[in-house]
């Protein structure tokens, strides 16, 4: 479900108006996190009203245990079906429009939903991955997730997936019980089967890291939005910016922890405010 885009409070218009004339005339880069993929139904760990959740999957934790690894990967499967269904919103749309006239370099993103892309951004880093994607963990062969979706639904076909299905900020889901699941393994070597994503306890690939640097350089300023910058990928970025002397702006509902470093902060939604920066700032 997406939601409509609202309108801003008076402190936001204020702060949105500071934005409009940092931001004028430069080149922007864009990070994002959960934040940005809420208003299409996706739900994100941390922000404000966020119920608490069970804490995610580990990288170690899905190495080590293969009990942990078929909860990972009935709960996923059960949650990509919905997960693949869900639509952009306002918010991706907008940073994809002000790529195409030439204001935006790029969008590093934390989320691995693929929406950006889907929204029509073309210049897209994937900083922790995407759920279309599943590696070898042995061989490094990569699948297409349909494909492995399909061999996983032919070893369980008492599989029954709801459209209703609770969905987590990652995709996945809880269940009941993993119980006689069994974990689709590597057609080419037979090895451990991983979603390209970044787990908790794990590095972001150098290179990719390298990627989304190259964005914030070519930029003149950043802005973040939708994301608390807890994860350390995201504040590094900031940091960079903030070497380089970059204006920062930072559209989050609730603190970041990056808000000392911000010269605009934005206590608002995501889509209200990055329809208004895309219809207000002029063209290069």
């Amino acid at each position: 479900m997406t939601q409509q885009v609202g309108e801003l409070d008076a402190a936001a218009e204020q702060s949105l108006a500071r934005a409009v004339e940092v931001l004028s005339g430069r080149r922007l880069a864009f990070l994002t996190g959960a934040g940005v993929s809420t208003d299409s139904g996706i739900p994100d760990y941390r922000g404000v009203g966020t119920p608490p959740r069970n804490a995610p999957m580990t990288g170690p934790q899905f190495l080590a245990d293969a009990a942990a690894r078929r909860r990972y990967w009935i709960g996923s499967h059960l949650g990509w079906h919905r997960f693949s269904t869900i639509q952009p919103n306002a918010g991706h749309r907008a940073v994809a429009e002000l790529e195409q006239r030439g204001i935006a370099t790029g969008v590093v993103t934390q989320n691995v939903d693929g929406l950006h892309v889907r929204a029509g951004s073309a210049r897209v880093v994937d900083l922790h991955g995407t759920m279309n994607r599943v590696n070898c963990l042995r061989c490094g062969q990569s699948f297409a997730r349909e494909d492995v979706s399909e061999q996983l639904e032919r070893q369980n076909p008492w599989i029954a997936v709801s459209p209703e299905v609770a969905l987590g900020p990652d995709g996945d889901v809880r269940p009941e019980s993993a119980d006689g699941f069994i974990v689709p393994d590597c057609t080419v070597c037979g090895g451990v089967l991983k979603p390209d994503v970044v787990f908790f306890g794990e590095f972001v690939p150098a290179e990719r890291f390298r990627e989304a640097e190259a964005i914030v350089h070519s930029s003149e300023a950043l802005v973040v939005a939708g994301s608390s910058l807890v994860v350390n990928s995201g504040i590094r970025l900031v940091e960079r910016a903030r070497r380089r002397e970059l204006p920062v702006v930072i559209v989050n509902r609730g603190e970041t922890r990056a808000d000392a470093r911000a010269a605009v902060k934005i206590d608002a939604g995501t889509s209200e405010v990055l329809t208004a920066l895309a219809a207000e700032l002029p063209q290069l």
